[in-house]
């Protein structure tokens, strides 16, 4: 076997095991396979005319239509409908979780044992001028009414407002949780295919550690463990990361920027045979 074939079967196998928790999902809501086809060709259609076209070259149908082996009336077909668009709502939920994290680690809005304080909606020490500092022209009555809805702040009977959990994660809304499914899980992948591509020279971090043999009885204390230490790590990098995040100055010229973060997500599922791999990889 070459290379070739033996990196072809590699990403085959890989791809089946990415495929699987996707096609229990889809079938979950009903999706069927002519739809889930459907998206497929859109994509490869999509990346073959924005990432693969030749160097000095415009993109063509005729190379999207080599390239993914769909005919170019099909390609056509494809360009002239509407793809899904998540943009709105990735725009709602990033500016969300800004002020929530905000509010959870701004010196400014906590007291003296570092728990975040309740606040009036407008005033001096504000929601209103908490929304302003972490989501910039969002109108604050948006995201007061967005944090309300999914249960991540609360109103107290003196009418203050105060945060009810330390991380933006839609409780009820499954729209919401199918956009950071889309997110998450292309971020991932895309750390993955960096790293098999630049990897000797220029890795993304991609780490996690597990081990296959831990009690079922153990595992609510590890759940509980692992999320307070997450947390407090997201919480470290996210005060990094929000002292960088700037505007450009008024006259000034605009800087090269990059979409940049770190997740981590929590794992189990039931052990139907022995097994000795365990440890970090």
């Amino acid at each position: 076997m070459n290379q070739a074939t033996a990196v072809q079967n590699a990403l085959a196998s890989a791809v089946t095991r990415v495929l699987r928790p996707l096609v229990r999902l889809l079938l979950r809501h009903s999706i069927p396979f002519a739809a889930f086809q459907e998206l497929a060709k859109h994509v490869y259609v999509e990346v073959a005319l924005q990432e693969f076209a030749l160097p000095g070259k415009k993109a063509s149908i005729s190379r999207a239509s080599i390239l993914t082996g769909l005919s170019r009336k099909d390609v056509q077909r494809l360009l002239d409908g509407e793809g899904p668009d998540s943009a709105a709502t990735a725009q709602e939920y990033n500016r969300a979780a800004r002020v929530l994290t905000g509010w959870i680690r701004d010196a400014d809005y906590l007291d003296p044992s570092g728990e975040p304080l309740p606040v009036e909606f407008d005033g001096e020490r504000s929601f209103a001028t908490l929304v302003k500092r972490y989501s910039g022209d969002m109108p604050a009555r948006a995201v007061l009414d967005e944090l309300l809805r999914v249960g991540a702040i609360g109103r107290r009977e003196d009418g203050l407002i105060e945060p009810l959990q330390r991380a933006y994660v839609p409780q009820a809304g499954v729209l919401e949780k199918l956009s950071i499914l889309g997110r998450d899980a292309s971020d991932l992948i895309d750390t993955i295919d960096h790293n098999i591509q630049h990897g000797s020279t220029d890795p993304r971090y991609q780490r996690k550690v597990m081990y296959d043999s831990i009690p079922s009885r153990d595992l609510g204390a590890f759940r509980k463990l692992s999320a307070a230490k997450a947390q407090a790590l997201l919480e470290t990098l996210d005060g990094w990361l929000a002292a960088h995040d700037v505007d450009d100055e008024p006259g000034t010229l605009p800087v090269p920027r990059s979409r940049v973060g770190l997740g981590i997500y929590y794992f189990e599922e039931p052990v139907t045979a022995p097994d000795t791999q365990r440890g970090s990889t």
